[in-house]
């Protein structure tokens, strides 16, 4: 068990809090290969280099100390409107003064194939014609008046313990350098204003007046970078028509709720790793579940278990080369190891050592910092079920099975009737005792259910029927042992806690619909484990998860109550609880871990994919409902849709 903390180790004073950004404020970026935070004051405050999961060059979204990047009016510092460009990941920020207005653009940028057929650089999926330029680009323009204008750049590598010296490159102020003892990044700023230094910061001054333009470009890796406004500005737009035409790919119902989907799923292409096609759990790590406490873990790696959600929600909204391109990340993992984990590295990587950064506060004071993430050493029985149920899903979608998957589903399958009746940490990774829990088992009969689907595809009669057998015992001994005097599906054998997990059992049809366990499940979950209407994962008091303190509401567990509401008929209260989630999204339509009830500030890892995936689920589950007409009924159970629950039957 993890050691508890005193409540005086884990509060910050009152002061500290109020200087933090709501987490929700936070804009992202990405370029597939490096993800960026920007604060609504204009400051990069997060961002990892070279890779999603690396040491921060900007680390003030967990210590004032660890380095920002901040463009902005002098002595202006909150502004007038932020916005996506429309359907890219090109956030911009307009800034009224009292003299004027700039308009500051922000892009990690796409620019054309470099490697050509440099066959030394790995991809573990299909090449494409663009990859990431390696470049942050940031560009202003004065629209009206004059400006006062401020960029300071102040890197401080490895996790804020790093600290940089600049040097100029060249005869001029316009470009320098920045290195750290001991630390193989290097960054080059590049800009057409006139740079100085102090100490490890590289600041400019500069008076725009209307119609005046600058640029400033953070490279790295050996990228060239723009040296004009005019070259910066084309690299620009190339990555605003790289987003749209990408997402021009999908299918978007036309409804009110569109834009949620399609920032939605620029979100999760933003979360995918380019080399390797795998979908990272969020950008961020240890971004408190309450501020103050020591809920803070590190996301930026990839879960088994967000492959079924992945996988369907790439294929519902079109974008089959990504679902693809991840199936074939975890098809390769499953292929290599006998024994499967429930998380790897965004390069496959199998140890995620946990450790703590004790020179760093922590976002709101919410010690500890942690990077690498214990869990990936966990026994999570819900692991086999997660790899076979997308192994279902994407062959029912591309109607075929690789014929080398076989062996590794039959391994899988085994492993699953091997441990199932063994107690395991739970979809929710505690670090108290381990338990029966019902949602495990749940998981390991859509293992060995999926199994017998897919040996029914491979011609596999006997086999099929072996393992219809064998799953039927699953199911048998989790209706015995898991449901309550109500008819309720409980967290684990023998208690009486509820688990917002048991919303999945409809989602992976565990039972019919129209069960009334299931329909006495989900409503007791919506009934008794929400706070004004927002699903918690379970209660604290009730859980041995190894932690103290509470936390948030789990925005992926009340989007799954919206799914399951749909599910059992209750269309009605599922569209309402809907649009109330889709209200409490952030003002650029992102989605963190949780959604504090009382203040609806976001709490968490941000953005959070696996909310991402289940805002898909569950918006998809209401339009389909609405397109077909059963929009306004609550009498009983609807048919099935064409869901991702619905794509698991048949």
């Amino acid at each position: 068990m993890a050691k508890k903390k005193a409540k005086s180790d884990r509060l910050t004073s009152p002061v500290d809090r109020s200087r933090a950004v709501p987490i929700g404020d936070y804009g992202f970026l990405s370029d597939g290969e490096v993800s960026a935070l920007v604060a609504p004051g204009g400051s990069v405050d997060w961002m990892c280099i070279p890779r999603f999961d690396s040491p921060s060059a900007f680390g003030r979204l967990l210590g004032r100390q660890a380095g920002a990047f901040r463009i902005a009016p002098l002595d202006v510092t909150v502004p007038s409107d932020r916005r996506y460009l429309p359907g890219t990941m090109i956030l911009e920020t307009s800034w009224g003064t009292p003299t004027g207005w700039i308009v500051v653009r922000d892009a990690l940028l796409i620019g054309p194939w470099h490697h050509d057929d440099d066959r030394s650089v790995t991809y573990h999926r299909t090449p494409n014609d663009y990859e990431a330029e390696h470049i942050l680009l940031r560009t202003i323009r004065c629209v009206s008046g004059e400006v006062q204008t401020v960029m300071d750049c102040e890197p401080v590598l490895d996790y804020g313990r790093a600290h940089v010296r600049w040097e100029y490159t060249g005869t001029s102020y316009h470009q320098a350098t920045a290195t750290a003892e001991g630390d193989d990044v290097e960054l080059t700023l590049t800009t057409d204003m006139r740079l100085g230094f102090e100490g490890g910061q590289a600041t400019a001054r500069t008076l725009l007046k209307e119609g005046q333009v600058r640029f400033v470009a953070l490279s790295w890796g050996g990228a060239v970078p723009p040296t004009t406004f005019d070259e910066a500005y084309k690299k620009q737009v190339w990555t605003a028509h790289h987003w749209q035409h990408w997402l021009a790919r999908g299918r978007f119902p036309d409804h009110p709720w569109r834009s949620y989907l399609q920032r939605s799923a620029l979100t999760l292409k933003g979360l995918t790793y380019a080399p390797t096609g795998t979908l990272v759990a969020a950008g961020s790590t240890s971004l408190p579940e309450t501020p103050g406490g020591d809920r803070n873990y590190d996301y930026r790696f990839t879960w088994i278990r967000d492959a079924t959600f992945a996988l369907w929600g790439m294929h519902s909204l079109g974008f089959d080369w990504e679902a693809v391109d991840f199936f074939s990340f975890i098809a390769d993992i499953a292929g290599k190891h006998d024994h499967l984990q429930i998380m790897y590295g965004i390069g496959g990587e199998r140890e995620l050592v946990e450790s703590e950064l004790d020179h760093l506060p922590g976002y709101a004071g919410s010690r500890p910092v942690r990077i690498g993430n214990a869990a990936y050493a966990q026994q999570q029985h819900d692991v086999w079920g997660a790899l076979l149920d997308s192994v279902y899903l994407h062959t029912k979608a591309i109607d075929h099975l690789d014929n080398r998957m076989w062996p590794i589903l039959q391994k899988q399958v085994g492993e699953a009737l091997k441990h199932w009746r063994e107690p395991d940490a739970g979809i929710w990774e505690v670090r108290g005792e381990l338990k029966h829990f019902t949602s495990s088992k749940i998981m390991c009969w859509v293992a060995v259910d999926r199994g017998a689907r897919l040996a029914v595809t491979m011609g596999e009669e006997s086999k099929a029927a072996e393992w219809r057998l064998a799953a039927e015992e699953i199911k048998d001994d989790i209706l015995a042992h898991g449901v309550d005097d109500r008819g309720v599906l409980t967290q684990y054998y023998g208690s009486p806690a509820l688990d917002a997990s048991l919303l999945l059992a409809p989602l992976v049809r565990f039972l019919p619909s129209d069960d009334p366990r299931i329909r006495a499940t989900v409503m007791a979950i919506r009934n008794e484990l929400t706070v004004d209407g927002l699903v918690l994962r379970y209660r604290v008091e009730e859980t041995d998860d190894g932690f103290s303190g509470e936390e948030g509401t789990f925005t992926i567990c009340s989007f799954w109550l919206v799914s399951a509401l749909c599910e059992i008929g209750e269309v009605s209260k599922a569209r309402k609880l809907c649009a109330k989630l889709l209200s409490f999204a952030g003002p650029l339509e992102l989605y963190a871990e949780e959604i504090d009830p009382h203040s609806g500030q976001h709490l968490g890892n941000f953005p959070q994919a696996f909310t991402h995936l289940a805002l898909i689920n569950a918006v998809l589950h209401v339009i389909e409902l609405e397109e077909r007409g059963n929009g306004t009924d609550d009498n009983g159970p609807a048919d099935a849709v064409g869901t991702a629950s619905a794509d698991r039957t048949g």
